[in-house]
C-alpha cells in the first residue's frame, strides 16, 4: 500500500522529462511537400555520411519519429503532448501539500480517494488570484535580470555551432549576477519597507500562479515568433501544432538582442531557485524567534554553493543538451519559469514548518557531504570545458588527455570534428558527473527527515530527468557522430553507474 502511494507521488516528476521529443535533426522542418521533397532530395548524401549506422539524423530536429518510452506518430505528438500539457499544471499542487497537509503525500493521496475532483480543485484554487505583491516580485525579478543581462560587463562567449552553421554569442556575466542580485534581494528585504526577506515563501502560491499565467502566454507569443520572425535558420514547423507548442518553433530564439533560453533558464529559473531558498530561510527563522534553525543550513548552504557553481560553468551549459537540443516551447520555458521555481524548492519549502536537525556535527556532515558532492560534479564539468579550451593538448590526472576525434557533417554540407575525451571523469562513465549531481540533491534534502516524500521529490525527478537525458544525448550523439561514437562507447561503455547503467 505505501508503495503505491509512493508511485503514485513520482508520476509527475518521471512523466515530464519522459515526454522530451525526440532526438531528431536541427534544422527547419520543412512546412509543405514541396519543400520535404527538396529537402530530402538534398540531404540524402549528407545525411549517409552524417549518420553512418544510425536511424536518426541530428541535423532535424523537428523530425517528430520518437525515439523514446511511448513511440511515435499521433499518440506521441499530439495526445501525449496535448495531455502531458494539462496534467502537468497539477504541479502546482504540491504547494497545498507542502501547506495545508503538512508534507504528506499519503494525505492527498486519501483525499484523491475520497473525492479526487475536489482534493485537486483544492490545491489548484489555493494561491487563489495572484496578490499585488506577487505581481511586484516578479516584474522586479524580470527587470532585474534583463537589465543585469544586457549591461554588467562581461567577455563575449560562443556556443557551439548549430547545423545550420549558426553560432550562438553569450555575454558571460552570470557570477556578477548572481552576487548583486542576491546582494539587492537582501539588501530589500532586510534594509527597506518594500517587502519583508519572506516574501517569496509568503507569497509562493501567489507567485507560481502568476507565473504559470506569464509563461503560457509567453509560450504562444514565441511560437508565433518562430514562424513569422525567427531569429536563425534553427527554426521551423512540424504541422502539428500541439507538438509544436510544447517543442516550441525555434532554436535560438532572441527579443530585442536578449537570449530567450538564456534569460528563461539561468537567469530567471536559476536565480528564483537561490533567493526562494533564502527567503524560505529567513521564513524559518521568523518561527524560531528570528534564529535560522540547523535544518535551513544544511539545504542554504549547499544549494548556494551549487547555483553560485552553475553560474561558474554557465559557458558550459550553453553546451548540453538543454540549449543545444531543446526548443523554446512548453516543455523548456514552461518548465524554467513554472516547474523549476514549484519543484526545485520545495524541500526548502518543506522545511520551513519541519526541523529535524539539533546537533551541529549531523548538520556539519550533511554540508560537508553535499559541498564534496558538488566539488566532483563542478570538476568533471571544469575538466571537459578545460579539455575543449585546450583543444586536447592537457593533462588530467597526471597524465596526457585521452580522446577520441570524431567528425561530424553539419547540413550546409561543412565537414566538422569534436574531440570526444575519455580521461579522467569522462572515462568511468559518460555521465558520472550526474552520480555527484543526485547525491548532493539527496544530501541537503536529508535536514527535512524521513518522514515524508515531498522535501525528496526534487531528487526522484532529478533520478528521472537525468537518467532519461542520458539516453537522449547517446542517441544524438549516435546520430552525430556514427561510426566514431560506437568507438567512444567501446571505450566508455556504461552511461552513468560504472558496471550497472
Amino acid at each position: 500500500r505505501e508503495l503505491a502511494r509512493l508511485v503514485t507521488a513520482l508520476v509527475s516528476a518521471l512523466t515530464y522529462e519522459l515526454s522530451a521529443p525526440p532526438l531528431g535533426k536541427l534544422t527547419n522542418m520543412p512546412t509543405t511537400r514541396r519543400q520535404a521533397a527538396k529537402l530530402e532530395e538534398t540531404s540524402e548524401a549528407t545525411t549517409a555520411s552524417a549518420n553512418a549506422g544510425s536511424g536518426h539524423n541530428w541535423q532535424d530536429q523537428n523530425e517528430a519519429d520518437a525515439v523514446g518510452l511511448f513511440g511515435s506518430g499521433t499518440l506521441r505528438r499530439t495526445l501525449f503532448t496535448g495531455a502531458l500539457m494539462v496534467y502537468s499544471q497539477l504541479i502546482l499542487v504540491l504547494w497545498y501539500i507542502i501547506k495545508e497537509l503538512n508534507g504528506s503525500t499519503f494525505k492527498f493521496y486519501d483525499e484523491l480517494k475520497e473525492d479526487w475532483k475536489s482534493a485537486i480543485l483544492k490545491g489548484y484554487s489555493l494561491p487563489g488570484e495572484v496578490s499585488t505583491a506577487a505581481w511586484h516580485f516578479i516584474g522586479a525579478m524580470f527587470a532585474v535580470a534583463l537589465v543585469f543581462m544586457r549591461v554588467l560587463p562581461g567577455e563575449q562567449q560562443k556556443g557551439p555551432v548549430t547545423p545550420t552553421g549558426h553560432t550562438p554569442v553569450y555575454k558571460e556575466n552570470g557570477v556578477k549576477t548572481f552576487f548583486l542580485e542576491i546582494a539587492l534581494f537582501v539588501y530589500g528585504g532586510l534594509y527597506t519597507d518594500y517587502y519583508k526577506l519572506s516574501i517569496v515563501y509568503d507569497e509562493f502560491g501567489s507567485i507560481i500562479n502568476g507565473l504559470n499565467y506569464i509563461a503560457i502566454v509567453f509560450i504562444v507569443l514565441l511560437y508565433i515568433k518562430g514562424i513569422v520572425a525567427p531569429s536563425t535558420k534553427d527554426c521551423g514547423t512540424s504541422g502539428n501544432i500541439v507538438f509544436d507548442l510544447y517543442w516550441g518553433s525555434e532554436l535560438y530564439p532572441r527579443i530585442f538582442g536578449w537570449d530567450v533560453k538564456q534569460f528563461s533558464n539561468c537567469r530567471f529559473g536559476m536565480m528564483f531557485w537561490i533567493i526562494a531558498t533564502i527567503s524560505c530561510t529567513a521564513a524559518a527563522a521568523d518561527r524560531n524567534n528570528g534564529v535560522v534553525p540547523l535544518t535551513m543550513w544544511t539545504t542554504l548552504v549547499p544549494q548556494f554553493v551549487y547555483v553560485y557553481k552553475f553560474f561558474l560553468w554557465e559557458v558550459g551549459y550553453f553546451n548540453s543538451i538543454d540549449i543545444m537540443q531543446d526548443r523554446a516551447g512548453y516543455y523548456i520555458v514552461w518548465g524554467c519559469l513554472v516547474y523549476l521555481p514549484t519543484v526545485y524548492t520545495s524541500m526548502s519549502l518543506y522545511m520551513v514548518e519541519h526541523s529535524y536537525i539539533e546537533d551541529p556535527r549531523v548538520a556539519a556532515a550533511i554540508i560537508v557531504a553535499s559541498l564534496l558532492s558538488i566539488w566532483a560534479n563542478y570538476d568533471a564539468d571544469k575538466m571537459r570545458a578545460d579539455f575543449r579550451k585546450a583543444n586536447g593538448k592537457c593533462t588530467i590526472w597526471g597524465k596526457p588527455a585521452e580522446y577520441i576525434t570524431a567528425e561530424y557533417t553539419t547540413s550546409d554540407g561543412q565537414t566538422r570534428k569534436s574531440l570526444l575525451l575519455v580521461s579522467g571523469w569522462w572515462g568511468i562513465s559518460r555521465h558520472s558527473h550526474y552520480i555527484f549531481e543526485i547525491a548532493a540533491a539527496f544530501f541537503w534534502s536529508c535536514g527535512s527527515g524521513f518522514d515524508n516524500f515531498i522535501p525528496f521529490f526534487y531528487v526522484a525527478f532529478l533520478v528521472c530527468l537525468l537518467t532519461d537525458r542520458s539516453v537522449r544525448d547517446d542517441v544524438r550523439c549516435g546520430a552525430k557522430y556514427g561510426k566514431h561514437w560506437e568507438k567512444y562507447c567501446e571505450r566508455v561503455p556504461y552511461k552513468i553507474i560504472p558496471g550497472i547503467f
